[in-house]
């Protein structure tokens, strides 16, 4: 089975500052990702440890991985780490990024994780049109608010639409979308 959208629509987020590590096109894997960077912070549970250093709550339980960008994608970030009220506390050798209280479209995109089918430029696109196509909103590309053009999406992990499998064998990673 190819990957399916199987639901689009939108919510509001806070202004949020993301804490977590930002990595570059040069550190992506043999494979063309950030497996690798992802093995570490699960297999070192890096996340409770930003957690703890940061000392609140996160505005979402979720782990995330933002994705910063302008048109033509030669100035393309991925972070891993996790949304926080604006403000927050960036503790010593963590990087940030603040975002605005913004609309985000998102979508769920169902398949099977371990063929790597939900990954990538494909099901983003595709969870793109779908919210162009519903008319949600159109795509934010001042996520910075250095007039740099940078837009902004991410990938939600830790929901049990992605860490449990369904019937089928296949998992839910929802992508969102900053959007006005």
């Amino acid at each position: 089975m190819a990957f399916k959208v199987t639901k689009v629509y939108k919510e509001h987020y806070p202004a949020l500052r993301f804490i977590g590590k930002r990595y570059t096109n040069d550190d992506r894997g043999e494979c063309g990702g950030y497996s690798a960077q992802w093995g570490e912070w699960m297999g070192d549970d890096k996340f409770s440890t930003m957690c703890k250093f940061v000392g609140i709550p996160a505005f979402k339980e979720d782990t995330v991985g933002l994705m910063t960008m302008n048109e033509d994608m030669s100035e393309f970030t991925y972070w891993i780490g996790m949304f926080f009220p604006a403000d927050t506390y960036v503790p010593s050798g963590y990087d940030y990024i603040d975002l605005p209280e913004s609309d985000i479209g998102i979508g769920w995109v169902s398949g099977n994780m371990e063929n790597g089918e939900i990954f990538g430029a494909e099901p983003s696109v595709a969870v793109c049109e779908e919210i162009e196509k519903q008319g949600l909103g159109e795509f934010r590309n001042d996520i910075t608010g250095t007039g740099s053009d940078i837009y902004c999406m991410f990938e939600l992990y830790n929901c049990p639409r992605f860490t449990e499998k369904d019937s089928d064998g296949n998992v839910t990673l929802d992508y969102g979308n900053y959007i006005f």
